[in-house]
C-alpha cells in the first residue's frame, strides 16, 4: 500500500489558492438510462461518475467504456497532444488493472467511482475481497502475470486501500494527474 501521502487517502486538501477545483457539498446524483451508472457534478469543476457492476458480465471492457465516456465528457478526449493522449490511456489502463484484480482476487468488483477535478482523476473500485493488493516484489518484467499493481504504482500519483470497520470487502483507489 502507498505510504507517500501525509494525510488520509482521498483527502487532497484544497490548495491555499483553491486551485484544485474541489468543493464542499455536491449536487444530487442522477441515474443513467442503463440503471448501472450515475453521474453527479459537485460544483466548480469536480465531477463524479459511478458504475454498479451488479449483474453485469464483461466487467473489464464495461469499465473501460464507462471510463472512456467520462474522459470524453470531461474533455480529456479527444486529446489534442501526445501527452494528453498518453494521460487518457494511463487512466484506461489503471481502470483495467483495478477491475481485473477485483475479478481475479476478490470475486469481482461491486462498484467503480471516477472523480475528476481540475488536477487529479481518482478511480475507486470496491469489492468483497479480504486480500491486500500489493505490487509483487521483486518485480519480474519478463514473466507473464503479476504486473497489475506494479503498473498502478508506476502510473499513479498515489494509490491505496480503504476498509470500513465491521464491513466486508475493501475499496482500492488510485489517483492520476490531469494532462497539461
Amino acid at each position: 500500500m502507498s505510504t507517500t501521502r501525509p494525510y488520509p487517502p482521498g483527502d487532497r486538501r484544497p490548495e491555499p489558492s483553491g486551485a484544485s477545483g474541489a468543493s464542499e457539498g455536491g449536487a444530487p446524483t442522477t441515474g443513467a438510462p442503463d440503471g448501472g451508472a450515475a453521474v453527479s457534478s459537485e460544483g466548480r469543476g469536480r465531477q463524479v461518475r459511478r458504475l454498479d457492476f451488479d449483474g453485469q458480465s464483461g466487467v473489464v471492457p464495461l469499465a473501460r467504456d464507462f471510463t472512456r465516456q467520462a474522459l470524453y465528457a470531461w474533455g480529456w478526449l479527444p486529446a489534442a497532444t501526445a501527452d494528453q493522449r498518453a494521460a487518457a490511456e494511463d487512466v484506461l489502463l489503471v481502470v483495467s488493472e483495478l477491475v481485473t484484480n477485483a475479478c481475479l482476487h476478490a470475486e469481482g468488483p461491486d462498484e467503480m467511482w471516477i472523480t475528476c477535478d481540475n488536477k487529479v482523476i481518482r478511480i475507486e473500485v470496491s469489492d468483497k475481497g479480504t486480500g491486500q493488493p500489493a505490487p509483487r516484489t521483486p518485480h519480474r518484467a519478463g514473466r507473464p502475470g503479476g504486473h497489475g499493481m506494479f503498473i498502478v504504482q508506476r502510473l499513479c500519483l498515489d494509490w491505496g486501500v480503504v476498509r470500513t470497520p465491521g464491513a466486508s470487502g475493501k475499496k482500492v483507489w488510485a489517483e492520476l494527474g490531469a494532462p497539461a
